[in-house]
């Protein structure tokens, strides 16, 4: 129990103690709203509100302070679902949790129903207003620009401050939903102390509950067998690795350029877009950067770098003292970042040892961490057909993220500016009403519901455009390498072309609880597998024909959405 013992002492030495736990002994005198956040914040922790260090969205070479919602819900599961098991697993987290730690349960039940209904009315909002809207300010004009239940100007200045980092009133702040501040404020205005302490102690001990012993981890893991259907925990290995990596920060390179190549060609081939448009939309995608695999220093022997950066990472014996400090080392480094100059080598927002890949639109360059450029999706000794089916699609969909929705707000520089014509602009949201209509009408028949169409457009047109580049692409690789790649054994019968699209299909695999289901579709911007591989190919004439599908038979659209 020392784990528990040192993070409960840290809970009531520096964070005011937690009051369900001391039931009607705690003190609300004691309460202070603003030392509260500036401490959560200094571990990392940030409760309401997230303040961090970017790339400044407008002028890409230098770094500003951000604030952006946090993540309000437990888990938006049991908010969306609107199930009587969903709550009572809720109820039974809280109250297994909290029972573990006391002797003293006389205010838990009301203590769990007060917070909830808290819950539930953030979560109302954060769901209502959404996170779209951005306002750009300086730190010296910050209480004009947001309504916020304390002195966020003082509260950023203390923040980075302890990162050994001044801030100045003419720094930029750059708000993201900044009516959300101003709903979210007039609900803690309306909350007493012990609510709100409550809620912000909870969801400190949430993020340190896989950190706690085992007793702790099977309470969160029977609360995530009801949410998501899942019968075991993750494996402790995976999850101290994952852990590691989140606080302690090639052949695929002519595939990139090819399916590049090809998406400027179906630029040029658009004609939706005006020339001006076009013109630009070209200079960007030959602009992009591609990053594969990591950062170039870590195939150097001078650990200069990782010497430095890991200075301060002096750990013991102690689990429980070890992690408290990495979480406050890890909020330092990130405050720090404010006054760093850009560079352009540097790995963000994604670690070599993530299965995943993004766009960076900020920076306009696409990263593929080495732990994603393996089978199925790549492998450098595979037939090319599998590899452009695998890892060519993911490739084609990072680049189409820079000319979609949110990409046309970024030049070729990273900097946010709008440089669609407008007559683009309208062409290109009548064209992706199409592809809203198209998977509004699908059914997930698995828990029968059915799919966000106008949430998930982007990532769609997205996977539209990648599995034409990266068909084409191979199309125009097989032209100058023939007879190189082999069939494979047992396969033999399957054309080139076809088993390109059957590794597409086949890295889709996909199998899900029904609770796990429901909330992917309440939570997540991408369609679920099944669908990402029947729009695609349902809108691509090269599929049917590849597999002697005539228009309107079987997956076949008869019209078929298009942008790229």
């Amino acid at each position: 129990m020392e784990n528990v013992d040192v993070i409960m002492a840290m809970i009531n030495k520096e964070l005011g103690g937690w009051p369900v736990l001391q039931g009607l002994a705690w003190d609300e005198s004691t309460f202070d709203f603003d030392r509260l956040m500036l401490k959560l914040s200094q571990y990392n922790n940030y409760v309401f509100y997230t303040v961090n260090t970017d790339v400044d969205e407008k002028n890409s070479s230098v770094r500003s302070i951000y604030i952006r919602p946090s993540k309000l819900a437990t888990d938006d599961s049991i908010h969306y679902s609107y199930e009587i098991k969903a709550l009572e697993a809720y109820m039974y987290l809280f109250l297994n949790f909290t029972l573990s730690l006391t002797n003293n349960p006389s205010t838990i039940r009301n203590d769990f129903l007060t917070l909830y209904k808290f819950e539930i009315e953030l979560f109302k909002v954060q769901d209502r207003l959404g996170h779209h809207e951005t306002v750009r300010t300086t730190l010296g004009n910050l209480s004009h620009t947001i309504n916020v239940s304390f002195d966020a100007s003082n509260y950023i200045r203390r923040l980075y401050l302890l990162a050994n980092v001044s801030v100045m009133n003419t720094d930029i702040v750059i708000v993201t939903a900044p009516k959300f501040f101003d709903g979210i404020s007039s609900i803690i205005n309306q909350q007493s102390p012990r609510t709100i302490q409550n809620y912000m102690i909870w969801k400190f001990i949430m993020n340190q509950a896989g950190h706690m012993p085992k007793r702790f981890r099977n309470i969160v893991q029977q609360f995530n067998h009801v949410i998501l259907g899942t019968s075991t925990a993750e494996s402790r290995t995976i999850t101290c690795a994952n852990y590691v990596n989140t606080v302690m920060g090639l052949p695929t390179t002519e595939m990139i350029n090819n399916i590049r190549n090809t998406f400027i060609t179906m630029v040029n081939r658009s004609t939706w877009m005006d020339s001006k448009s076009k013109i630009i939309a070209i200079k960007k995608a030959r602009a992009i950067k591609a990053k594969l695999g990591y950062p170039d220093y870590l195939e150097s022997d001078d650990m200069t770098k990782l010497d430095k950066d890991f200075a301060e990472y002096n750990f013991n014996l102690s689990y429980m003292p070890n992690v408290l400090s990495a979480m406050q080392l890890h909020s330092k480094a990130s405050l720090q970042m404010l006054r760093y100059p850009i560079d352009s080598k540097e790995w963000s927002d994604i670690l070599p040892t993530n299965v995943n890949a993004i766009h960076r639109l900020s920076a306009n360059e696409i990263l593929f961490p080495a732990a994603i450029l393996q089978t199925p999706l790549f492998d450098k000794d595979a037939p090319k057909y599998l590899n452009y089916g695998g890892i060519g699609f993911f490739m084609g969909h990072e680049i189409a993220h820079g000319f979609g929705d949110e990409g046309k707000q970024y030049d070729l520089n990273g900097n946010k500016v709008l440089w669609w014509s407008k007559a683009t602009d309208n062409a290109f949201d009548t064209r992706k009403k199409c592809f809203i209509e198209q998977y509004n009408n699908y059914t997930l028949t698995q828990v029968n519901r059915s799919v966000n169409g106008n949430k998930t457009q982007d990532e769609n047109i997205a996977d539209d455009a990648a599995l034409k580049q990266a068909f084409f692409a191979y199309q125009q690789w097989a032209k100058t390498h023939k007879n190189v790649d082999k069939k494979l054994p047992g396969l033999t019968k399957y054309s080139t072309e076809q088993m390109f699209f059957m590794n597409f299909g086949h890295t889709w695999c996909t199998k899900m609880t029904n609770e796990a289901v429901h909330d992917y579709i309440n939570s997540d911007e991408h369609s679920p597998a099944q669908f990402r591989i029947n729009g695609a190919t349902s809108n691509f004439v090269e599929f049917d024909r590849v597999f002697g599908c005539k228009t309107g038979q079987g997956n076949s659209r008869v019209n078929k959405c298009n942008v790229w």
